[in-house]
């Protein structure tokens, strides 16, 4: 029987509890330490949230997948594995293990549906080693998948679950707010497409939705710790304006983000959360789409439309 194809979920990472905030710290800068402001203030963050579940929610995405396509195309047609940036189970281990089990063909997927050469730039290099380590390996990483219908399809569904919940808004008074990741302004000036990405799945649910004008509005959040610009409006700064607008409540609906992890469960759920209730506002988020049917279905399109092209048959 052929080798299965290889599909290696990749993910930036992630500690899990406080006490692995500072190695993880460290993978992020290179090596380099953090400094002890910064170290205690994930850890105080970790500390609040608990725990991250998103190695959990990787693993069970791989799991899910794996599955559908055993059902979409038989048993041993693929083995899907997790490979992450600065936590266990690291990019290269997964991929290495995958070898020595006789595949010979990987399709990376970054599970963040915008793609950018220069910001995912750390998975590029992680597949170019892979490559020198294996000179027969044929491996690949899928592009964006930013509009893919099953992923706007599943976003969708979360919005329109959140909205069903909410007393309409003012008029004015945006009731969704789409965010993502914010960037370093200097970053973004030499990748303006990866803006217009975020900006298309943003649109592709307010068109599947029929939102009116004037109800959604798009922010940034969880800018880094840097002297650097960050981009803006950020949404700590669209909280005041719509509480003036008279909005009492307000939906984030992250367009970046597949799982729940930090930036969702501390710098939406907590920072955010405090700060609309300082302005009268009741926040709520959309339930990220982790391992549903939805998320599932919307991977293995991408995995089936990705190696129709990315690697030879």
């Amino acid at each position: 029987m052929p080798s299965p194809t290889g599909i290696v979920l990749l993910t930036f990472g992630s500690a899990v509890t406080a006490e692995q905030v500072p190695a993880y710290l460290r993978s992020v800068r290179g090596g380099s330490d953090a400094g002890p402001e910064l170290t205690e203030e994930f850890e105080r963050r970790f500390r609040r949230i608990g725990r991250s579940p998103l190695l959990d929610i990787t693993a069970a995405q791989a799991a899910g997948l794996e599955r559908l396509l055993e059902e979409r195309h038989g048993p041993g047609a693929y083995r899907v594995a997790v490979g992450m940036q600065h936590s266990a189970p690291w990019i290269a281990e997964t991929i290495d293990a995958l070898v020595d089990e006789g595949i010979t063909r990987i399709l990376g997927i970054v599970l963040a549906p915008q793609y950018s050469r220069l910001i995912l730039s750390g998975y590029e290099r992680e597949i170019e080693r892979a490559r020198a380590r294996h000179p027969d390996l044929e491996i690949a990483v899928a592009g964006p998948w930013h509009t893919t219908p099953g992923w706007i399809e599943g976003l969708s569904d979360r919005v329109a679950e959140a909205l069903a919940e909410s007393p309409p808004a003012p008029p004015g008074a945006a009731a969704v707010i789409f965010t993502a990741h914010s960037l370093p302004r200097d970053v973004i000036e030499r990748d303006p497409g990866y803006v217009g990405q975020l900006h298309q799945t943003a649109e592709a649910v307010v068109e599947r939705l029929r939102l009116p004008e004037g109800s959604w509005r798009f922010g940034w959040q969880s800018a880094g710790h840097t002297p650097a610009e960050w981009l803006k409006p950020d949404l700590l700064d669209i909280l005041p304006e719509l509480a003036a607008a008279g909005a009492k409540e307000v939906l984030v609906a992250p367009v970046q983000f597949v799982a729940d992890h930090l930036e969702t469960l501390y710098d939406i759920d907590v920072a955010a959360g405090e700060q609309a209730a300082e302005h009268g506002l009741r926040l709520r988020r959309i339930a990220m789409p982790n391992a549903s049917p939805a998320m599932i279905r919307g991977l293995a399109e991408v995995v089936e439309h990705e190696l129709a092209g990315a690697l030879p048959d």
